[in-house]
């Protein structure tokens, strides 16, 4: 009898216990500062951590899935974001230029996403050619030391794209101040650009896609298999070197999707893809190094830290806190909230 009532609670028993963990503890925590907020300071810091975090947690989680599967420390994602800009720039500016001669709603309505599409692609080549020219001739030469040669190789790769950009399209500012000329919307009392609310759509509706791709299709499944066990995945016939340059495609294509998505937030130029890798960082770690699931909800938490920061303190200080947040948990659970099935560095 005392089994049988012990199975019957199990998984009441099973709820407590994650709830009660740090991931659950934390997540409680984050409502319940984020319910406190909104009623102190208003709804706005509740909406702009929402809108924020979907494109936080999109770049955490291309930088996650790079991590997880090819143990990759990429230290150049945030040129990534800054390439995606870029391209988005050059797209749409000049499509924004025609249409203001040639005046068509629908086709003004559909020309962000002309920017926002050919910054994917161009992201994902880039991606793909880096692939192709630099981690695979260093995989194909040796696996020795590989986190500390592909993080040295990673940096290069950011200094080059850096100066590169800087002598060929210079310096300066290339932004937007909105896709969409339209007036905001209001949402609980709070007025909301129309260009927010639509990067949120698109952050979620791509993410979800992406939790799709990998859970329920074949190459998505050949994905996690390389991530979890890469010698039972070669094992069993999966092609590593398709699912790596894969891999780094996807990675490559979602922070150039973030930086197209947010050009009229974060205009092109040089370094500006320094801070959007910190927190994509910021985020990695939180949730657990190789947890792409949990980048969803680690990119909310520390956008949300971000907005109190700047409101409560000062804009000056929005990376201090989530980084003393993010020093606190890994002192409480070194594996971040949700730990990881990724293999450590000293266990590969």
């Amino acid at each position: 009898m005392a089994e049988t009532a012990l199975k019957k609670r199990s998984p009441f028993i099973e709820f407590v216990s994650k709830a009660t963990s740090s991931a659950g503890l934390t997540i409680i925590f984050t409502i319940i500062i984020a319910i406190v907020a909104t009623v102190v300071a208003g709804p706005f810091t509740l909406l702009n951590a929402i809108v924020t975090g979907g494109m936080w947690a999109l770049l955490a989680a291309g930088l996650s899935l790079v991590f997880g599967v090819m143990n990759l420390v990429n230290f150049a994602h945030g040129e990534f974001f800054m390439i995606g800009g870029l391209t988005a720039y050059y797209v749409f500016t000049p499509i924004s230029a025609y249409l203001k001669e040639n005046p068509s709603p629908f086709l003004t309505a559909l020309a962000p996403f002309a920017g926002i599409i050919a910054a994917t692609i161009v992201g994902a080549l880039v991606g793909i050619v880096l692939e192709k020219l630099v981690f695979y001739q260093l995989r194909k030469r040796t696996k020795e030391q590989w986190v500390m040669n592909s993080f040295l190789l990673t940096v290069g790769i950011s200094v080059i794209i850096i100066n590169g950009v800087q002598i060929i399209w210079g310096t300066n500012y290339k932004g937007i101040t909105s896709y969409w000329d339209a007036k905001p919307l209001e949402v609980l009392g709070v007025f909301i650009s129309v260009d927010r609310i639509v990067v949120f759509g698109i952050a979620m509706v791509t993410m979800a896609i992406f939790w799709y791709f990998l859970q329920r299709t074949t190459t998505g499944r050949a994905i996690r298999a390389v991530s979890q066990d890469e010698t039972g995945a070669q094992m069993v016939g999966i092609d590593l070197n398709r699912i790596q340059v894969l891999t780094l495609a996807l990675s490559s294509a979602l922070a150039a999707m973030a930086g197209a998505s947010l050009l009229f937030m974060f205009p092109s130029y040089p370094t500006v893809g320094l801070k959007p890798l910190y927190i994509a960082w910021y985020v990695v770690i939180l949730v657990g190094l190789g947890n792409v699931a949990g980048a969803l909800v680690g990119g909310f938490i520390v956008a949300l830290l971000q907005t109190l920061t700047g409101y409560f303190i000062g804009v000056t200080w929005d990376d201090v806190i989530p980084t003393a947040f993010v020093m606190l948990i890994l002192l409480i659970r070194p594996s971040g909230l949700f730990g990881s099935e990724v293999k450590g560095v000293h266990e590969q």
